[in-house]
């Protein structure tokens, strides 16, 4: 598993958006409506909803990888 930095909506509970941690921000994070949640990597805790295979094929295509958790350690 690469290693992700991880943000958490403030207005939706649960939405999280996973980014590489040697990539880019998108822009609509720094919006102040997102809070860092931390960071995921091998060893780390990660949500429970969180699928490896997902994020890989969603970073490929957008950058990050958005995902809805059900997860309270992960709930802002």
């Amino acid at each position: 598993m690469r290693s992700y930095n991880l943000f958490q909506l403030k207005s939706v509970e649960g939405l999280c958006c996973a980014v590489p941690e040697a990539s880019t921000v998108p822009p609509f994070i720094g919006a102040g409506r997102w809070t860092f949640g931390g960071k995921l990597c091998d060893g780390s805790r990660q949500p429970l909803d969180f699928d490896d295979r997902a994020a890989d094929t969603a970073v490929r295509f957008n950058g990050f990888y958005l995902f809805q958790t059900v997860d309270r350690r992960f709930i802002a």
